[in-house]
């Protein structure tokens, strides 16, 4: 039975562009309105680099190894250049461009790393691209303006959110065929997973929404409904999964989740219009902010903003990668 829950700076200067250390991990911010990526070290949370990538980026994924940065570019001035954008992590340069679909938003990379599967939103489909061979595997059609794209942790099922129709298309990756179309909230945004798989997390945007289903047999546990103006976007989990933050966009916040209980913890103010967020595994949280134009880093443990950091002119996703093993 479903059930119901109300939800009732430091400002750093950009360092020089030096060699990260082995170990370092960094957080890449797409920027759809200058077109580029913003590198951050996690370390110090210093910018290291702006990497022009053209076009309009807004999807952004690291491989599961973190070598490789993926970013979906969109141009609807020259389709030809709308591509998925490889970055080497380690060098902060491209290595590589993929085709998309037309306007591709947001993607999802598979748990071994074979397969993106893309949200092309002008074209109600979602492409199936082989990432060793750099081609497309296949093309489906699902709900009208694909946004938000999530693949099961067995790497089985991609599930495909539609903004206008309403729905979630479920796709089978070893098939490569639409198995289920499921029912949502108004203008579903993003899909995530428990780290289990037995529960997705749809976050919708008008209904000011998440909704907690079960993965296996897509029904509704919890419709967890947000307090006005917030409007949930990204979603991640924290490390040990017991916890999930949204990006809640208009409320300016980051909502943490408990992941049992579905019961709201905390509201963390962070910049304006937070949409993309990711975490490390050390907790770090980090959100793009598309209308401050910076990033936030969050404290999960103490629950609160620690750097604000400049990025390009519109920030919308981010990714935590590595550069080597």
């Amino acid at each position: 039975m479903m059930r119901t829950v109300r939800l009732s700076v430091l400002l750093l200067s950009p360092a020089l562009a030096a060699a990260p250390s082995e170990d370092a991990r960094w957080v890449y911010v797409s920027n759809e309105r200058s077109g580029t990526v913003t590198v951050i070290d996690s370390e110090t949370d210093r910018v290291l680099a702006t990497v022009p990538v053209g076009g309009r980026p807004r999807g952004i994924q690291a491989s599961p190894d973190g070598k490789r940065v993926y970013v979906a570019v969109s141009d609807r001035n020259d389709r030809s250049k709308e591509a998925i954008v490889v970055l080497d992590a380690a060098t902060r340069k491209i290595v590589g461009r993929h085709p998309s679909g037309i306007d591709p938003e947001q993607f999802a990379v598979s748990p071994d790393g074979r397969l993106a599967v893309i949200a092309n939103e002008d074209a109600a489909s979602a492409t199936l691209l082989d990432l060793p061979a750099g081609r497309v595997a296949a093309t489906l059609a699902v709900g009208t303006e694909p946004e938000g794209v999530g693949i099961t942790p067995d790497g089985r099922f991609a599930w495909v959110t539609a903004e206008t129709s309403n729905t979630v298309s479920i796709l089978d990756t070893a098939s490569r065929r639409l198995v289920e179309t499921v029912d949502v909230d108004q203008r579903p945004r993003v899909v995530a997973f428990s780290p289990d798989g037995k529960r997705a997390y749809v976050s919708c945007e008008i209904a000011a929404t998440i909704l907690v289903l079960e993965t296996g047999s897509r029904r509704r546990l919890a419709r967890i409904e947000l307090a006005s103006p917030e409007k949930p976007e990204g979603i991640v989990f924290s490390p040990d999964g017991r916890v999930f933050h949204v990006a809640t966009s208009h409320g300016n916040s980051v909502a943490f989740v408990d992941a049992d209980s579905n019961r709201i913890l905390a509201r963390v103010p962070v910049g304006r219009r937070p949409w993309g967020i990711a975490i490390t595994k050390t907790g770090k949280l980090y959100t793009a902010n598309g209308l401050s134009n910076d990033v936030s880093v969050v404290d999960t443990r103490s629950r609160r903003v620690i750097a604000t950091i400049p990025a390009g002119d519109g920030p919308w996703g981010v990714a935590v990668a590595r550069g080597r093993p």
